[in-house]
């Protein structure tokens, strides 16, 4: 029987084994594809792929265990469990349409908003003016209710003035920009970064300290070239893969 192939990892000797093998091992299992064997190597074959020892392997494999993404049966070897949801795509497309879809299907709430002075590293895109309104708002499974993803929104005051933070809990901010305040987006640029959750997305998100956290940024342009917003968006690593399709034409 064909067994599972987890992902690689680079592993930082600062930080305790079991739990990057247990991390990077989860997210492998929920990102897995459709198709993928749901029976895991042998933990002498997964501590060779780690590089750790086999005690070390045990830890990580019961972690997995006891949030119930694996079972381990004597003789039969350790399955990942059917249920164990799969990560969500997150598709960058080349439209504004198809980012508002993809937005679209969480409930959220604002948990922050009001003026800010221009983020130093965010100077670039607003180089009119000292000030942005900020939002901050976190997204959950409309099932579940598990959080997905907590967003901040940096947006030009002249925009700003006339979205009501009301919205903001019904409709993606595209949908706002282009829907409510009638701005004409040409075009919005993706950037996403791995990173590790900091004490403030842990919590907002609930995942451990560390954890594999998707970083997006996407800035969204007028027709005359000024960013309009810059969204910064953490994703929980262990929910959401990233897609980007590009068209030959």
């Amino acid at each position: 029987m064909t067994a599972f192939a987890p992902d690689s990892i680079v592993l930082n000797r600062k930080l305790p084994l079991w739990y990057q093998v247990s991390q990077s091992l989860r997210a492998s299992i929920l990102g897995r594809p459709e198709d993928a064997p749901l029976r895991l190597p042998t933990e002498e074959q997964l501590a060779g792929h780690y590089g750790v020892s086999v005690l070390t392997m045990r830890q990580a494999l019961k972690e997995l265990e006891d949030e119930g993404l694996i079972s381990r049966h004597r003789r039969r070897g350790t399955f990942i469990e059917p249920a164990a949801q799969r990560a969500a795509p997150v598709r960058l497309l080349g439209s504004v349409d198809a980012i508002v879809a993809q937005q679209s299907g969480m409930s959220t709430r604002l948990l922050d908003h009001g003026t800010s002075p221009v983020p130093p590293d965010l100077a670039e895109h607003f180089p009119d003016g000292t000030d942005v309104m900020m939002y901050h708002r976190l997204r959950s499974d409309e099932g579940t209710g598990e959080p997905t993803n907590h967003a901040r929104n940096y947006v030009r005051p002249d925009i700003a003035e006339r979205i009501h933070p009301a919205d903001l809990e019904r409709w993606p901010m595209t949908r706002v920009l282009r829907d409510v305040v009638g701005a004409r987006i040409s075009r919005i640029t993706d950037t996403v970064e791995a990173r590790l959750a900091d004490p403030e997305t842990a919590r907002l998100l609930q995942v451990p300290l560390l954890s594999p956290i998707l970083h997006y940024t996407g800035i969204s342009y007028d027709e005359d070239g000024r960013a309009l917003d810059v969204a910064r968006i953490h994703y929980r690593g262990d929910r959401f893969s990233f897609t980007v399709t590009l068209d030959a034409d």
